[in-house]
């Protein structure tokens, strides 16, 4: 029967809560932006610090786990031992943790059930914390941490000392003489949806979660992840392009994106520029990958107004266990997936690196 119930209703729910939801305002989410984006460069440490960095400092920026309470409904269960490896791999590095938010699903479950059901996840973080090497951003889904009056105590009693929770973050250094900015946040800001519809809320809460635990459903599908930029982040992009000197890095969306494209935009440009050198073997290749992801309704995009100023982290909840990433290290910004080898064990890919030096020029022609 929930065979039968799962193929009868997985779109339907779907198609369902897509309608009901409401979407991002454009002038909402750029006001949002610039208003975090002032708050933080004019009173550093309320709702951001700023961060001066070297260029052979390291970052690792990781958002959306979503842990949840080790049931049908958690998204992060799959995920937990890549995100794991990847954290004892960034301790070992030196890396600053950047959590961006929605590291906790709290519109599904209680606050005292995640914590429960995730220790290792928080004693990993907790080591970062030790060394002053964690930065704890809230997102839509975990907005516990910064409007519930307990949540002080909760985090005191999870992490074993006082954690700051913020908005955002403001990564600041000089490269080739120029101030080069790095702007993270969560993401949902000026959405609707996330900021406060109280219909979405109490879809996710009291509707979809329990549909999601009975049928087994996760939308977090690389399939779904790899389509040409959804609406909300067009407009985070948008909001990048205007900006002098600086990057946004947001997660929320659960979509990498690099360089201001997606990994299929970025493949219908490398096909553009592999059809423009006449390499035939390249043409062959990036088509063969092309038709593996195409989706029906794909519109090629106009490639040569990007700008590279918009980078997403993604998400760490992927329903085959993958996670993505940016990491910020020795010079080079990448983008990163961590998934599950031949063997089942964890294993760090790079899809995507630019050095830092490279992409300041790049941004600074504007």
């Amino acid at each position: 029967m929930r065979r039968f119930l799962q193929k009868l209703l997985r779109n339907r729910v779907r198609r369902l809560a897509d309608r009901y939801s409401s979407r991002p305002v454009k002038r909402r989410v750029h006001a949002s932006l610039t208003r975090l984006f002032h708050r933080i460069v004019k009173d550093p440490g309320k709702k951001g610090p700023i961060l001066h960095f070297g260029l052979n400092d390291r970052f690792i920026i990781l958002s959306d786990q979503h842990k949840g309470a080790k049931n049908g409904a958690d998204d992060f269960m799959l995920a937990e031992r890549n995100y794991l490896a990847a954290l004892d791999h960034y301790f070992n590095g030196n890396y600053c943790y950047i959590n961006l938010g929605d590291s906790e699903e709290l519109w599904k479950n209680g606050v005292i059930s995640v914590t429960r059901e995730n220790p290792l996840s928080f004693e990993k973080e907790k080591q970062f914390l030790k060394e002053k090497r964690f930065i704890k951003i809230f997102g839509n889904h975990d907005l516990f941490w910064d409007n519930d009056p307990l949540a002080a105590i909760t985090l005191l009693g999870i992490y074993g000392e006082k954690v700051r929770i913020y908005t955002g973050a403001l990564l600041e250094t000089d490269i080739g003489g120029n101030p080069f900015k790095i702007f993270l946040t969560h993401g949902h800001q000026g959405d609707l949806q996330s900021d406060g519809n109280w219909f979405s809320k109490w879809f996710v809460s009291m509707v979809w979660a329990p549909l999601q635990s009975y049928l087994g459903i996760n939308p977090n599908t690389p399939s779904n992840n790899d389509e040409l930029k959804t609406e909300h982040n067009r407009l985070m992009y948008e909001w990048s392009a205007r900006q002098e000197n600086m990057l946004l890095v947001t997660g929320h969306t659960h979509q990498p994106v690099f360089l201001s494209l997606t990994h299929l935009e970025r493949l219908y440009q490398s096909l553009n520029d592999a059809k423009k050198a006449g390499d035939q073997l390249l043409i062959q290749e990036f088509e063969r990958e092309i038709r593996s992801r195409w989706r029906k309704g794909d519109i090629i995009p106009d490639f040569t107004s990007y700008r590279p100023t918009y980078f997403n982290a993604g998400c760490c909840c992927f329903d085959d266990g993958d996670i993505t990433g940016i990491e910020i290290a020795d010079g080079y910004i990448r983008l990163v997936k961590w998934e599950y080898d031949e063997q089942g064990l964890p294993a760090r890919i790079v899809l995507e690196e630019i050095s830092l030096s490279v992409l300041a020029g790049l941004i600074g022609n504007k």
